[in-house]
């Protein structure tokens, strides 16, 4: 009877931290949907370059001529799954931390436990926010204006199509950018936090740039993913064309050269490190309080 007890006690301990690793993960992410607000034109600018390969001047000229009033056209989809974003990323990946932890035998390095989860948790969010950021992209695509002018005509068009060619177009890079992405993630931001924490930073300050470091290494090489993403989704009508092709297309369009796949690049990795810096610190330091 005592040990049945014992073991109703570890049960509801370990519920107690899933649930808070939820609520942690989510709350983080809401302080850091005022980023999202604010930096919102410039990453609606990076947009344009991705799908049209433009040069800041003049992506910055056409949303000038597009007006205030389309500036923020399509921010309703980012500022939603932000707040979703972090509730499932954090909670999901604390969920298979502890399931791993218990089933790997023998105990694995420190690290890569957390990565293993991470990738886990990048596979969950790749299935449950790929329509978030297929309808994103249509609207934040001046081409769609006036044949796609609502949000409500978006959802209705991609309805409309099988789910390859509709809501989970450009589901495959989707799915490698966000699982390699969150592996790396949570296997390095303990690492790097307690390395900062050596070299004398608080632990706020060691949270806060093991997210901006952590952001940076992981978004440089997983960009192109996030280009190609961008010009497989912007288009509704005009055929589905397939991963190999399209690539082959973006890669034409960028005349063979990294240089122009990467243009607008070095803006979305600094707001990306901007708000990564922000959810980690928040999320560590929320987690700390609550031990």
């Amino acid at each position: 009877m005592g040990s049945d007890s014992n073991q109703v006690v570890v049960q509801s301990s370990d519920t107690g931290a899933w649930f808070r690793s939820y609520l942690h993960g989510g709350t983080s992410s809401l302080i850091s949907t005022l980023t999202t607000i604010i930096t919102f034109p410039l990453y609606k600018t990076v947009f344009r370059q991705q799908l049209h390969s433009t040069l800041v001047r003049d992506t910055l000229a056409q949303l000038f001529k597009e007006g205030p009033l389309k500036l923020y056209r399509g921010v309703a989809p980012p500022l939603l799954m932000k707040g979703l974003n972090g509730t499932v990323l954090f909670g999901i990946q604390d969920t298979f931390l502890q399931k791993l932890s218990v089933w790997a035998e023998p105990p694995l390095p420190a690290n890569v436990l957390p990565a293993m989860a991470g990738l886990g948790a990048g596979v969950v969010e790749a299935m449950l926010f790929t329509p978030f950021e297929r309808v994103q992209n249509v609207l934040q695509n001046s081409k769609n204006d006036h044949s796609l002018p609502t949000v409500r005509s978006v959802l209705l068009k991609l309805s409309s199509r099988p789910m390859a060619s509709g809501y989970y177009t450009a589901f495959l890079p989707i799915l490698v950018r966000n699982a390699l992405g969150s592996s790396f993630y949570f296997g390095l931001k303990d690492p790097m936090s307690i390395t900062l924490g050596a070299y004398g930073f608080s632990p706020l300050a060691s949270s806060f740039m093991s997210g901006i470091l952590n952001s940076m290494i992981i978004s440089l090489p997983l960009y192109p993913l996030s280009v190609l993403v961008a010009n497989m989704q912007a288009q509704v009508d005009g055929g589905h064309r397939g991963l190999k092709s399209s690539w082959q297309q973006l890669w034409a369009a960028r005349q063979r050269s990294l240089l122009l796949l990467y243009r607008g690049g070095c803006l979305v990795i600094c707001r990306s490190c901007i708000t990564w810096g922000i959810t980690t610190a928040v999320y560590d330091q929320l987690k700390r309080r609550s031990k």
